[in-house]
């Protein structure tokens, strides 16, 4: 699959299985690209974690509204102001992490860190 068709998303008549997660499905990667690891890492774990089948609502609602915001351009502090635009969203990141991070598994986990691996070019580890 060419990177334009990666970026497009999936296909929309296409049924997801069971246990399988649109790739491309997570349409943020020029947001993560700009925020940088420390932003990306929780806005993906959120991602995988909501493709989670035993998932409760409760927490697929508070997944859903932090990704919302981090999404969203304009919030408390805009995304474009350098120093502090990505502050708030990290804050709503982690808050909604904390919250169902009885649900984040360890491979989950790993494959939101593989995949920042491949969009940031880099490892946390470095």
């Amino acid at each position: 699959m060419d990177e334009a068709a990666r970026e497009a998303g999936p296909d929309p008549g296409k049924r997801i299985g069971a246990g399988e997660i649109p790739e491309a499905g997570f349409r943020a990667r020029r947001w993560v690209r700009r925020a940088g690891w420390a932003v990306g890492e929780p806005a993906l774990i959120l991602y995988y974690t909501l493709h989670e089948p035993d998932l409760p609502a409760w927490a697929r609602s508070v997944i859903y509204g932090a990704l919302g915001y981090f999404l969203t351009p304009w919030d408390t502090a805009p995304d474009f102001i350098a120093g502090v635009g990505y502050s708030d969203d990290l804050d709503v990141l982690t808050a909604a992490l904390a919250t169902v991070a009885v649900h984040v598994t360890p491979a989950t986990r790993s494959r939101a860190r593989e995949r920042l691996e491949t969009w940031l070019g880099y490892s946390s580890r470095e």
